[in-house]
């Protein structure tokens, strides 16, 4: 039996669901859209309650604790010689982005908070926050018809070095993660079982769509003042992996009206390219952070945090960042969660510039990530 604390509960239409048979919510932060489904037997002949229809509004929480907000996509109902089975899923609020089209429209001399807002506020989306320390006006925005409404959001944001994500209570947020933050928990796996917490952990290394150096090619619109420019070009090179293969890649970008657009969409891409290199996944028991000796309630697993790896077989003692979670119910452990580690300090660049500056090394740009002469 789960306690109360790890319970899945959904709030529907003033109503409360929960005695699952089973579920899964996901989180991951590269992942347009949070998925989520729940299942339950009903009783045989039973009705299916009134509130729970595709398209309704609803809330997942884990105890008190909000982990979602978005709609109901799906209501699939099962009915087989002794079987009642109902199963809902659905995503956050993420998802309208995902399948419907932009805005068509042309902007000239706008900011990120204006851009985002014409793109999400004819959606229904209210509640935004940009989280950065400065960001960038942009000479010319042109939104294609189309142009779905994530993927406008989501190169305006790489454009600033940032990454747009919702947040359990539906907000949209424009930012990026804050590696200053202590780790918040240690995963130990050691051979002698002394002190583990941890199911299982693995960890996959591949060179797939792994690159030595990125090169952008960008365009710049011309102006009442300025010529327009077509050679705006800057290369990042990975030396871990130049080391191992030359493996180039050039992308042409049409949004990079400057040079310094160029550098920073080159070091994005680059560091996109070293993310799908390295990734662990281990899974523990329960949804919550709970300190060694210390029984209580926990922080809920959150993608964003940063803990601790000991894994005395695959020789890791290392930081990491919390990139997806993904909460289960366990067919002989009950609630269990999935945590989906990277590098840390390796994605998104530039959310936090002011600060970057006191966080070298591995918290800053990756020590053989190095800028091309043009």
């Amino acid at each position: 039996m789960l306690s109360p604390a790890e319970r899945v509960r959904l709030l529907i239409g003033g109503q409360v669901h929960e005695d699952w048979e089973s579920y899964e919510l996901d989180s991951d932060l590269l992942v347009p859209a949070d998925g989520w489904q729940l299942s339950v037997g009903l009783p045989l002949g039973g009705p299916v309650p009134a509130e729970l229809s595709a398209g309704a509004t609803i809330e997942l929480a884990i105890g008190d604790d909000t982990v979602l907000s978005g709609r109901i996509d799906e209501v699939s109902l099962r009915v087989a010689r002794g079987e009642h089975a109902l199963t809902l899923s659905g995503r956050d609020g993420a998802a309208v982005l995902v399948d419907c089209s932009a805005p068509v429209f042309v902007a000239k001399l706008a900011t990120l908070e204006q851009i985002v807002a014409k793109v999400v506020r004819p959606l229904g989306l209210t509640k935004i926050r940009i989280d950065a320390d400065a960001t960038r006006t942009r000479e010319k925005v042109n939104v294609e018809p189309g142009d779905s409404a994530w993927d406008v959001l989501a190169r305006v944001s790489e454009a600033n070095g940032l990454w747009p994500w919702f947040e359990p209570d539906g907000t949209l947020v424009i930012g990026g993660p804050d590696y200053s933050k202590p780790p918040v928990a240690e995963l130990i796996l050691r051979f002698d079982g002394a002190e583990n917490n941890v199911l299982s952990v693995e960890e996959t290394r591949s060179i797939a769509e792994r690159y030595s150096v990125v090169t952008v090619l960008g365009q710049a619109h011309g102006t009442i003042t300025e010529s327009g420019k077509n050679a705006e070009k800057a290369s990042w090179t990975d030396e871990e992996m130049a080391a191992i293969q030359y493996r180039p890649k050039i992308v042409t970008d049409h949004e990079c009206e400057t040079q310094a657009l160029a550098r920073d969409r080159a070091r994005k891409l680059l560091s996109d390219s070293r993310l799908k290199g390295r990734t662990i996944r281990a899974r523990v028991l329960g949804h919550r952070i709970v300190a060694p000796g210390k029984p209580g309630d926990g922080l809920l697993w959150t993608p964003g945090q940063r803990l601790t790896l000991l894994s005395e077989p695959h020789g890791i003692d290392a930081t990491f960042f919390l990139i997806g979670r993904r909460f289960s119910l366990g067919m002989h452990y009950g609630g269990v969660t999935e945590l989906t580690l990277k590098e840390d300090g390796a994605w998104v660049l530039d959310a936090h510039p002011s600060k970057r500056r006191h966080r070298l090394g591995k918290n800053g740009l990756p020590d053989d990530f190095k800028e091309q002469a043009p």
